[in-house]
């Protein structure tokens, strides 16, 4: 808002006009800040959440760590993961962000 009320004092006064002229051009920058940064985001982030959502027993994965693992446990909110043999750990979901799998076919 401040930074709203200070566009609008710098504004020339010519009347209604510059004011309007002023507001559609913060609205326009809102938008392309929305269309731009906000929303990729936003489809990135559902993206991850439905990958997560995918993962089962078994799969190869990686944790943002960088410690690379199978699944054995998925819970509510966290994994088992199996680092070595009868080496297990359990994690947050929120750091597991890939699989293996994933990571190879993209380094190809």
């Amino acid at each position: 808002m401040k930074l709203l009320s200070i566009l609008l004092q710098a504004a020339p006064t010519g009347g209604k006009d510059n004011g309007m002229m002023t507001i559609l051009m913060m609205v326009a920058f809102v938008g392309i800040f929305y269309f731009f940064f906000i929303r990729p985001q936003q489809k990135k982030q559902k993206e991850i959440k439905k990958q997560r959502e995918a993962m089962k027993a078994g799969d190869k994965v990686v944790t943002s760590g960088g410690i690379y693992g199978k699944i054995k446990d998925v819970n509510d909110t966290s994994f088992t993961i199996e680092i070595a043999e009868n080496v297990r750990i359990k994690v947050d979901k929120a750091s597991v962000f890939a699989t293996a799998d994933d990571l190879t076919k993209t380094q190809q």
